[in-house]
């Protein structure tokens, strides 16, 4: 208590935070709608931020976060000290901070920030660029072999974007977060593309050539080299699990029947023989971390009949729709909800032809849609306010039908958690 009170004395404007719910309110009140790298910037430069542990960064529009896993994964069965950051949580702040298949504690992560808080509030840090910090400053006390990096938002002008890695991967490019990273593919790609660095080799999933166009300007003037991941083959589910090829190796192994997995998946296996000078890796670990846990909400079945799945742009709500098609076989109800700034048109549109029974809904979020701001698709979806009660109405009417709940990852987070915790 003497120490928090010399603290306080030294700058009365901390707040010592002595519980998570203390911390996450204050991250509440410090998230920006806007952004400027300016402060974050200056922080760095006068604190003299470095980080030198080997790193793979990650950016894309979908599947950086299962890509960045399945590498967590692979290296940890190879018994190197991985570290993985990831976003957004789903549940809780600790799960966006792993290392060697441990979160970091709520202990930790107190003291973490009660210990870097002055900084952050002397520069006035936002709430992702504080998070960012915490993060390469907890890899740095545990000695990482390898840190797994994902982006929060774009690349360019990203909080993570602070340090030199050995690979760039670049998972997808779709419209997305227009008000940050620009109204066209070409600009979005040209944002995700500031994550390549000088004479870093660069990984890219199939991308269309206008985001390619783009990527291979920026990867040209750092003289970077460029690699494509390759096609997968004979894809197949056998007992709810993907078997497919991607060479050299034959009937790698998901546990999942999540299709659009695959490129994830296709995407570490490449990244692995890029870096094999580098981080040895053998097809042992490499078989053992793709079968591995998968990250919360990817097409997760958290009861018999009900799957989470935080598809929440376009592109992803295809590839979900593409999987329900090839390994559901049952009636669907989908439960939907979205945040205001994210194009429900097309996402709606494609859950149409896997469910005549689209139900829309709203959550606990000051960027979720209301009920309001859904008015142009009322005439034709239903509202419910109960989102959870129906939720369980649906399964309980339905036995042998499927519940499916998309539309926004951190929905698709919540409803994970009350199901699980409601025995």
């Amino acid at each position: 208590m003497m120490n928090e009170q010399w603290i306080k004395l030294k700058n009365p404007l901390l707040e010592i935070m002595n519980n998570i719910e203390e911390l996450a309110e204050f991250f509440e009140k410090r998230a920006l709608s806007t952004y400027s790298r300016d402060n974050y910037d200056r922080y760095l430069k006068k604190e003299g931020f470095s980080f030198n542990i080997p790193s793979i960064h990650i950016t894309g529009t979908n599947g950086k976060g299962s890509t960045a896993n399945y590498l967590y994964q692979i290296y940890r069965a190879q018994g190197y000290k991985v570290g993985m950051f990831s976003s957004p949580s789903t549940t809780t702040l600790f799960e966006m901070i792993k290392v060697n298949g441990e979160e970091i504690s709520e202990n930790e992560y107190l003291e973490l920030f009660n210990r870097l808080e002055s900084k952050f509030l002397k520069y006035e840090l936002s709430t992702f660029e504080m998070q960012t910090i915490m993060v390469f400053e907890y890899f740095k006390e545990k000695q990482l072999d390898l840190a797994i990096i994902e982006v929060g938002m774009g690349g360019y002008i990203d909080a993570t974007n602070i340090f030199i890695p050995c690979l760039s991967i670049i998972t997808s490019v779709s419209l997305e977060h227009t008000a940050y990273l620009g109204t066209s593919i070409s600009e979005i790609a040209n944002n995700k593309a500031g994550i390549i660095k000088q004479n870093i080799p660069v990984l890219l999933g199939k991308l269309d050539e206008t985001a390619m166009f783009a990527i291979r300007q920026k990867a040209k003037e750092t003289e970077s080299q460029i690699y494509i991941v390759e096609d997968f083959h004979n894809e197949k589910i056998i007992d709810g699990k993907i078997i497919f090829d991607y060479r050299p190796y034959k009937d790698l192994e998901l546990s999942t029947n999540a299709k659009y997995q695959i490129k994830n998946a296709s995407l570490a296996v490449e990244a692995t023989k890029i870096l094999k000078d580098k981080i040895v890796v053998s097809e042992e670990a490499i078989r053992k971390g793709l079968k591995s846990e998968l990250l919360p909400c990817r097409f997760e079945r958290v009861r018999k009949n009900i799957i989470v799945d935080g598809a929440h742009n376009p592109e992803a709500m295809k590839s979900l729709v593409e999987t329900v098609e090839s390994s559901i076989k049952t009636p669907i109800h989908v439960v939907f909800a979205a945040f205001r700034d994210k194009n429900i048109d097309q996402m709606l549109i494609s859950l149409g032809n896997i469910s005549n029974d689209v139900v829309l809904t709203t959550f606990n979020h000051k960027r979720a849609r209301t009920e309001e701001e859904y008015f142009l698709y009322l005439g034709d979806y239903k509202f419910v306010d109960d989102y959870l009660g129906y939720i369980k109405q649906l399964s309980e009417t339905y036995l042998e039908d499927t519940i499916l709940v998309t539309g926004s990852l951190c929905f698709a987070g919540i409803v994970r958690e009350a199901l699980r915790n409601d025995k």
